[in-house]
């Protein structure tokens, strides 16, 4: 479980978070959204450690990670993983090379032991065919699916995710939403999703947080949003007219 209590955040007259709090849940969905600007990513960036809020606490599982030291701060690394919106993989290893990459940096396992886990992380997300190839042979889903891969692979409490579908078709989106969710649940992992995918929203969101003007305007789950009566969330929400006749039939 991660909790965030009173975040605040300014870039010299510019406060992107405003005392921000709210409790991330194991074993769930967790999807902050709201539109460009809203101070999503700062937020993300704040929960993960990239960035120093002014004030508040993250406290991770209970351990407030802004009063660690250098050396619990490499520790806390190691219970985190990481999909990029770019997946981030590298051209000049094969798919099994990016998998066990995290393993070879911070895993004190055997090579076999690292080979099988990197091998099996592969088989989770139906990738096992792919090992030995090139990530710019694979397509951008197959791309998202090795980076899954990559971000399990040290078997995190935490999983954070940056617009995991940016750039992908409807249909490969809702594959790799289901596999992010299946992984939550399956191995209880906090996970936190940064997103502007409102399929995903109304998908796997387990727990959302709406984030306007760095204010958490309005909060819940899946099912709340369809008749939130809060404006700004359904403005931001059925722009589409494929979102505005699902609200129209809940």
């Amino acid at each position: 479980m991660i909790e965030i209590k009173d975040i605040s955040k300014n870039f010299g007259e510019q406060h992107v978070l405003k005392k921000v709090s709210s409790t991330f849940e194991n074993g769930k969905t967790n999807l902050i959204i709201g539109q460009s600007g809203a101070g999503k990513t700062v937020l993300l960036k704040c929960i993960v450690g990239l960035l120093q809020p002014d004030k508040g606490k993250v406290l991770y599982d209970g351990r407030n990670i802004l009063k660690f030291s250098k050396k619990e701060n490499l520790m806390i690394r190691r219970e985190m993983g990481m999909l990029f919106q770019n997946a981030a993989l590298f051209d000049s290893m094969s798919v099994l090379e990016n998998v066990m990459f995290p393993l070879e940096m911070f895993s004190d396992k055997s090579y076999e032991e690292k080979l099988k886990r990197a091998q099996f992380c592969l088989e989770r997300v139906n990738l096992a065919e792919a090992q030995h190839k090139s990530p710019e042979e694979l397509s951008g889903g197959m791309q998202k699916r090795a980076a899954i891969a990559r971000a399990i692979a040290l078997e995190p409490k935490y999983l954070f995710c940056d617009e995991p579908n940016s750039g992908l078709d409807p249909k490969t989106s809702l594959i790799i939403d289901e596999l992010i969710h299946d992984i939550t649940t399956e191995y209880n992992i906090t996970t936190i999703v940064n997103t502007h995918d409102m399929n995903s929203v109304v998908g796997i969101g387990d727990h959302i947080i709406f984030l306007a003007d760095g204010n958490i305007e309005w909060e819940g789950n899946k099912d709340d949003v369809l008749y939130s009566h809060n404006k700004q969330l359904n403005d931001f929400l059925f722009s589409s007219d494929l979102l505005r006749k699902v609200k129209e039939m809940a």
